[in-house]
């Protein structure tokens, strides 16, 4: 498995595809529902298996001077479990200290509010209730700077 960017149209149409297979088909939503007007602009992630079939996807956007929302997180159902949703949540928030952004948002589903609160987001209030059934939550994270960009540790082993 490997975290790409996705370039060309048959690897966005895949990326779209499990969006859309995960976080709209199942309420009957029809295609490009699973899309907005902020994708050209946007940062694009997803995992890829060997066989190059995509198995988790995310996506990342600024809002304003230093604030990004996290959107359209999905993990294929057959590959959840595996670790892979902290794998797309890690590159995102990598690429979020990278345009220089240091608080992120987003809306999660209730059944994912652990795993956002496990991974240092602050649960704010309820936000919003998509297709009259799906609760959401608005959840934040402070970034703190990239493990990438500390400079390695060096202990003194000299004596005073």
């Amino acid at each position: 498995m490997q975290i790409v960017t996705p370039q060309t149209p048959a690897q966005f149409d895949a990326y779209y595809e499990l969006r859309w297979r995960t976080l709209r088909a199942p309420w009957h939503q029809p295609r490009g529902s699973e899309r907005d007007e902020h994708e050209a602009n946007a940062t694009h992630r997803m995992i890829i298996d060997d066989a190059q079939q995509v198995r988790a996807v995310g996506r990342l956007h600024a809002l304003e001077a230093g604030t990004g929302q996290l959107r359209y997180m999905a993990v294929d159902p057959d590959y959840r479990g595996q670790g892979l949703g902290k794998q797309i949540l890690s590159a995102l928030e990598e690429a979020a200290r990278a345009q220089g952004l240091q608080q992120l948002i987003l809306h999660a589903r209730e059944p994912v509010v652990d795993f956002y609160r496990r991974q240092g987001y602050a649960l704010l209030d309820q936000s919003h209730t998509l297709f009259g059934e799906i609760v959401h939550y608005e959840m934040s994270k402070t970034l703190g700077p990239s493990y990438k960009d500390s400079p390695p540790r060096h202990e003194d082993t000299k004596n005073p």
